[in-house]
């Protein structure tokens, strides 16, 4: 019997009173444990998603006027589309990056295992802004990355204050978000089938193209869920590796409601952009469900 069971109360059907008195009380045990939680979530995620859907439409003054001046605003368009092909551009580095990281963690032996693993928690021991002011040492015009890129004969290219270096900084701080989901998903799976297609006298590449890549595709698509979606919201890493030039809208919106102390314009702007994120994830699920049917269907 599960805690979903208890609260929806599945169990109580051709129960003695006795068992029914008992299950009330586990449900109400379970309705006090899981309330703590439940007030987290709304102080901390329901409550200010309120307030700011109430200023969007009321401030300065009731209506649509936020949402008119932001979706006739050119420049915030650029903001807003630059944001989504950064996360897109990030999504796919991290992807292109974490795969073969992840598949090296399954391959190889337990100690090999370990090493890799401590290198993929690292980052989340160290401080978000820790790390941030790291790539700004690295990437400014006189930093180490510069000074190989100068000797090679590469010194006109510009890692800091530009998009390039925003790419590479919030690759390396969401890399993990992408592997861990893969490494879950390729750990369950059985290496016997690939072992199988072998003895059927598959090529490695095609029995890891026609039987691994699938059979990875959900950790594939969690991860880069978990990506985009972080991607999307990311403030202190473009902040300090970007410029206004190529701000993302995490800081436009901090511009409007802390600068300008327009709370209306940024809880618009908040709203498009949840209204869009929950657009692409609609997507990607309708997309992962077609693929599984699919798969099944073969």
């Amino acid at each position: 019997m599960t805690v979903v069971d208890v609260l929806s109360g599945r169990d109580t059907a051709r129960q003695t009173p006795a068992e029914t008195a008992n299950t009330k009380r586990r449900r109400r045990g379970a309705i006090g444990l899981l309330s703590p939680s439940l007030i987290l979530v709304l102080g901390v995620f329901v409550a200010p998603l309120a307030i700011m859907l109430w200023r969007a439409f009321t401030d300065p003054e009731v209506g649509f006027g936020n949402f008119t001046w932001y979706l006739t605003d050119a420049v915030q368009h650029d903001v807003l589309i630059r944001t989504f092909t950064t996360a897109l551009i990030v999504t796919v580095v991290c992807l292109v990056v974490g795969y073969p990281f992840a598949y090296a963690m399954v391959a190889f032996g337990p100690k090999v295992r370990a090493v890799l693993t401590l290198l993929i928690l690292v980052p989340f021991w160290t401080s978000l802004m820790v790390r941030t002011f790291a790539w700004v040492i690295l990437l400014q015009d006189n930093g180490p990355v510069h000074s190989v890129f100068k000797f090679v004969g590469l010194e006109q290219v510009r890692l800091i204050r530009t998009n390039l270096g925003v790419v590479i900084g919030m690759s390396q701080i969401l890399l993990p978000f992408m592997v861990l989901p893969l490494y879950a998903v390729m750990v369950s799976i059985d290496r016997r089938l690939v072992m199988a297609s072998a003895s059927l006298g598959a090529r490695p590449l095609t029995s890891f193209r026609r039987i691994w890549v699938p059979l990875s595709m959900p950790g594939v698509g969690a991860g880069c869920l978990m990506v985009f979606i972080s991607s999307l919201g990311f403030y202190v890493t473009p902040a300090l590796l970007g410029s206004p030039n190529n701000s993302l809208i995490s800081q436009q919106i901090y511009v409007q409601v802390n600068s300008l102390l327009q709370w209306g314009k940024g809880g618009a702007m908040g709203v498009v952009l949840l209204i869009l994120t929950f657009a692409v994830l609609a997507v990607l699920m309708l997309a992962l469900r077609r693929a599984a049917r699919e798969e099944q269907h073969e």
